[in-house]
């Protein structure tokens, strides 16, 4: 008959007290429970601690275990606003599934942009021991690495640094313009006006450059004149439309650099008395669901690999972290692929 072993409410239950109800050596229940190889113990003896340490509920001392093996099993997710921003979540939720996948937890920390916080937040990750840190932005843009930072091996997310050592997973922005751009000249499209973001960041200058590719790609002069550049929102994007649709020689189709632009562009067609796609074209960038899904046609768009890039940012710091199981790899600064989204609001252009 198994007797039932009572501890008292109110304090840890230490290795110590395993090891007196046992009747064995302190050494002996800390080979048993760590499942030290090599140790020749009594599979009695191991069946007897095992029991009693699950009827005391003892639980591991995990930052003794860290501090011996040299390992927390967390990681930190350090971001300014990407907790805060709904079509990035993705980012999170693959971070998050694939240090899951290899048993790590991830301690997020969101900044709201103010360097104080976000300098006491590092500090923090840094007391907890944590194997590597994600160092997140919510756009791609080029940041400077917190000098906290560099005592941890540390990947950036979104986010790009001048400096060669820091590696890195963005969006290929320039592949992402020519997806776009490409979709509209395969059904057809010669004239095509690109309405860009006002901001100096590289999302603004890498879709630029597909654009640019892609037009010379098949064999079309650039006119500075079909490119519009706006604020990255509705209204923005209503603004620049007018402007390209009310031109003399106005396109048949519109690439837009983002879907909240895309949606100032139907406005300004539907002003116009332009009907999407049969008047005309228009694609976005982003993928934010609510838009593309919630516009009339439905928005064909560009998607930024968000799950993605948090999956990969896991990956490669694993691989700077020398994680077990995983080979370490070289510090690559990782542009991932933009895949197209279709739905209904590009067709071939009107007869003008």
């Amino acid at each position: 008959m198994s007797k039932t072993i009572g501890h008292g409410m109110g304090r840890r239950i230490g290795i110590k007290d395993v090891a007196a109800a046992a009747g064995v050596s302190v050494t002996t229940v800390s080979h048993i429970l760590n499942e030290v190889e090599g140790k020749r113990i009594n599979p009695d003896t191991r069946q007897r601690v095992l029991e009693i340490a699950r009827q005391l509920e003892y639980a591991p001392n995990g930052l003794a275990r860290s501090l011996r093996l040299k390992r927390s099993n967390t990681l930190g997710f350090v971001s300014d606003q990407i907790a805060t921003t709904p079509h990035a979540g993705r980012i999170i939720l693959g971070a998050q599934e694939e240090a899951a996948r290899h048993d790590l937890l991830l301690l997020m920390l969101n900044t709201g942009g103010d360097p104080e916080l976000e300098r006491k937040e590092i500090d923090l990750l840094l007391q907890r021991q944590v194997d590597g840190v994600l160092y997140a932005s919510m756009y791609h843009r080029m940041v400077e690495v917190p000098e906290r930072l560099r005592s941890v091996p540390t990947v950036l997310l979104d986010a790009r640094s001048d400096d060669p050592s820091v590696p890195s997973v963005v969006p290929d922005e320039v592949h992402g313009g020519e997806t776009a751009v490409r979709e509209l000249l395969r059904h057809g499209h010669r004239r095509i006006g690109f309405i860009n973001n006002v901001d100096d960041i590289p999302a603004t200058h890498g879709r630029l450059e597909g654009y640019r590719r892609a037009l010379a790609e098949a064999g079309i002069v650039f006119d500075p004149r079909l490119v519009v550049a706006e604020t990255a929102d509705a209204a923005g994007g209503y603004r620049a439309a007018l402007t390209l649709l009310q031109a003399t020689s106005r396109p048949t189709a519109l690439f837009c650099f983002a879907d909240r632009m895309a949606m100032g562009a139907y406005r300004a067609a539907a002003e116009l008395g332009l009907s999407i796609p049969s008047d005309l074209s228009v694609i976005g960038f982003d993928d934010q669901e609510l838009i593309c899904d919630g516009l009339f046609p439905g928005l064909t768009t560009v998607a930024l690999p968000h799950y993605e890039m948090g999956a990969r940012a896991v990956t490669q710091l694993l691989a700077l972290t020398g994680a077990p199981g995983q080979e370490p790899g070289p510090v690559t600064q990782e542009m991932l692929p933009c895949p197209l989204v279709a739905r209904a609001s590009v067709a071939p252009p009107p007869r003008l």
